[in-house]
């Protein structure tokens, strides 16, 4: 099976086969940095393009170019159904990610083992083997499709944490989060059984190569004051990222995530950028995987992308391995894949626009910053011995130590508190005989496999010829155990929808038929929310629900966003569309003109100061019409258009050219077909071809007011041009 640009990606081809499918790579792969030139631009910070990839949209001006930043760009998908993912993924990858995370529903962490089948999640998908095959096998795809391995991720936790990783080693997952703490303060696992299921968990990462991601940064979504946790936040990383190394994981696999605990409206920089620097000071030999900030996130699709760049500026100025994203949508709790795509492409554009900034400002060693450097080391130093004075981790988190709301060594009272024989799979931890075997490669703890006579260093699977890391064929692969909810049921319900030309729209899964509409109401908040509902009904939308709602006066008026399911779909047989514009050739073009010479008169119209785009149009050194020989007459901005037509008249044009940026009161309407009814009223309609050009402006709505032909944002000088040799021919052969 091979991904082919121009076709869809068929999810049943990926689904079929799949007890014979195996990974055809294991283990993490970096990007790697270096300088290079790309189109006109010199880089110092960028990884290699991609084979096939979607530019950012105004790449369109300079040759396409889609530069790489060197950190590995992450994605993370939240839908609950695998099956809708692939497609996801596949946009994302064309987008610039290469850390693909599906987040897993919280519920499986308390799940006591593997879950075969494939139930629907709330929030997560639940992991099974079969989605984890099927996302690898479409990851296998997609990497090749995009020209660079992608690596995929998802979630060691719970106290079915050793047979998820263990899975996972089996089916070629990339990366991991693994943190034993995170179990035990937000999962309230017993502390026990969850640093014990860690060491297995880590040993099986080892043997992998997996890159593991620490859950320190949970502190900042659950203090009450992030900020005031940075002191803590370090001592979990260290605690973590040295039973990962002990465990044999490499420090360049052992990534620390990051999150910047502060956002708007608080001086965020003066903030985050201390905490920055001291991590990475303190950790020197691991990786940093930079996460957004998301406590703080409201609603607003704006406020979350500002935080996301801010919080990349802090990457530029530090260090960050891998960058994750936010999507804008953050605060909605509804992941949408456009979203997910926008989210890479912030990430793409922010850090290539800050590409090689450290070799242009420095961070200053005196002052502000390097004391609160010094005090956030201090304090996480102090944190760290009274760990040890009370005893150690365990009783430390007895006491309440960890996300207390005071800004250590103050304490508050309110840290999250578990008994050490209590939580989730308390009292399971049975000591071993002292002759258990376990013939398996990568364990923790003693295999006593020597007395079998498995020399050292020997895999001790070779007792039993292999077991299934070495050879996946032992692997049993149970496909589907609920007749009812399963992938292949979902599927059906959506079956008219896929490779056919029947479409809805979708935010999430295919066919979802959901849309957003903004609306703006001249009332208050509250007001403005319920009658925005009221419009949804009017506009026949189902199930719609205010997604977001922003004052811009209390009494003048609210923007409310919502969002609801349309009950239709579209047959794309019926649609009637025109064909696509046939540009001629340059040569093409300047025969004709060589023959037919043209002169121009162009202008913006009305009030309109607007003069970029029609110059843009015109000139000869951004490839306008002027490169063609085509003579014009630029009468400038503001110009009536009783002028302009005056104009043509007195230097017998052949052509008049307007610009109507400006739409307040639909004025570009009017002008357009004000410059109509002059050149009736002066004579000269039927011998002069008039066309105007904006960014509101449609071939269909120019015709409407009476022009030749209208051009929209994206047209440049060689559709321009084309038009007016077509309708030149038109006009001489008396059509």
């Amino acid at each position: 099976m091979k991904l082919k640009p121009n076709e869809k990606m068929d999810v049943k081809a990926i689904l079929q086969d799949l007890e014979y499918y195996h990974p055809k790579r294991r283990g993490w792969t970096w990007r790697e940095k270096k300088a290079q030139k790309i189109g006109d631009y010199n880089y110092a910070e960028c990884s290699e393009s991609l084979k096939n990839y979607i530019a950012l949209p105004s790449a369109r001006y300079f040759e396409n170019v889609d530069p790489q930043p060197a950190s590995n760009i992450t994605t993370e998908i939240a839908s609950g159904r695998f099956e809708d993912d692939i497609r996801r993924m596949r946009m994302a990858a064309w987008h610039g990610a290469d850390h693909i995370m599906v987040i897993r529903t919280a519920g499986q962490s308390h799940f006591d083992g593997l879950i075969e089948g494939t139930p629907q999640g709330i929030g997560g998908v639940p992991v099974s083997r079969k989605q984890v095959r099927a996302h690898r096998k479409a990851c296998d795809l997609i990497e090749e499709e995009v020209g660079r391995p992608i690596n995929y991720h998802s979630y060691i936790s719970g106290v079915a944490g050793p047979e998820v990783a263990v899975m996972f080693a089996e089916e070629g997952v990339n990366g991991a989060h693994q943190d034993p703490q995170y179990n035990v303060l937000y999962r309230n696992v017993n502390m026990y059984r969850s640093f014990v299921d860690a060491g297995e968990s880590k040993k099986l990462i080892a043997w992998a190569d997996m890159a593991q991601i620490d859950g320190a940064h949970n502190a900042n979504a659950t203090a009450r004051d992030g900020w005031k946790v940075m002191p803590e936040l370090m001592v979990q990383h260290a605690l973590n990222a040295m039973f990962s190394y002990k465990a044999g994981v490499k420090k360049e696999n052992i990534c620390l995530s990051t999150v910047p605990p502060s956002a708007s409206p608080t001086p965020c920089l003066k903030l985050d950028l201390p905490y920055a620097v001291a991590l990475r000071e303190f950790f020197t030999e691991y990786r940093m995987r930079a996460q957004m900030n998301t406590k703080y996130i409201t609603s607003s699709s704006r406020e979350a992308t500002v935080t996301h760049v801010m919080n990349m500026l802090i990457s530029r100025l530090t260090r960050a391995d891998i960058q994750s994203t936010i999507t804008p949508d953050e605060g909605r709790n509804v992941p949408w894949h456009m979203y997910n795509v926008e989210a890479c492409d912030t990430a793409k554009q922010t850090l290539v626009g800050l590409d090689d900034l450290l070799s242009m400002v420095e961070l200053k060693n005196e002052g502000y910053l390097r004391e609160q450097v010094r005090e956030l080391k201090e304090r996480a130093v102090l944190f760290m011995e009274e760990i040890i004075e009370a005893g150690g981790y365990f009783e430390a988190v007895e006491k309440g130590f960890f996300v207390d709301s005071g800004y250590y060594p103050q304490r508050n009272g309110d840290g999250i508190g578990r008994k050490q024989d209590g939580g989730v799979g308390a009292g399971t931890i049975y000591k071993r005989d002292e002759d258990y075997m376990a013939p398996v490669t990568a364990h923790f703890g003693n295999n006593n496999t020597a007395q079998y006579g498995v020399k050292e260093g020997e895999s001790p699977a070779v007792l039993i010829d292999g077991c299934t890391l070495e050879k996946p064929e032992k692997i049993v692969f149970i496909d589907e155990l609920d007749a009812e909810d399963n992938v292949n049921k979902r599927m059906e319900e959506n079956e008219r929808y896929r490779n056919t030309n029947l479409v809805k729209p979708e935010v999430e899964w295919l066919a979802d038929g959901v849309v957003q509409v903004e609306i703006f109401l001249p009332t208050s908040q509250r007001v403005a929310e319920f009658a925005a509902l009221e419009f949804a009904k009017k506009m026949n939308l189902r199930d719609s629900e205010v997604i977001h709602s922003e004052q811009m006066h209390p009494s003048e008026g609210t923007r409310v966003q919502l969002k609801g399911k349309v009950p239709f779909d579209v047959n794309l047989d019926d649609l009637i569309i025109p064909e696509k514009p046939n540009v001629l050739s340059d040569d093409e073009i300047r025969e004709f003109v060589n023959e037919h010479p043209f002169k121009i008169v162009a202008a913006t119209v009305g009030e309109d100061e607007h003069s970029v785009g029609l110059r843009e149009v015109i000139d000869i050194k951004h490839g306008g019409i002027e490169k063609f020989g085509m003579e014009v007459e630029y009468l400038g901005t503001s110009v009536p258009c009783e002028k302009l037509v005056d104009a043509a008249v007195e230097l017998n044009a052949d052509v008049i050219l307007a610009s109507t940026i400006i739409s307040h009161d639909d004025i570009h309407y009017k002008n357009m077909k004000k410059l109509h009814d002059l050149a009736i009223e002066k004579g000269i309609r039927d011998r002069v071809i008039i066309c105007a050009g904006g960014t509101q402006v449609t071939p269909e709505i120019a015709r409407l007011q009476g022009m030749d032909e209208g051009f929209g944002k994206y047209d440049r000088g060689v559709n321009v041009a084309t038009f007016f040799v077509k309708r030149k021919k038109e006009m001489l052969e008396g059509k």
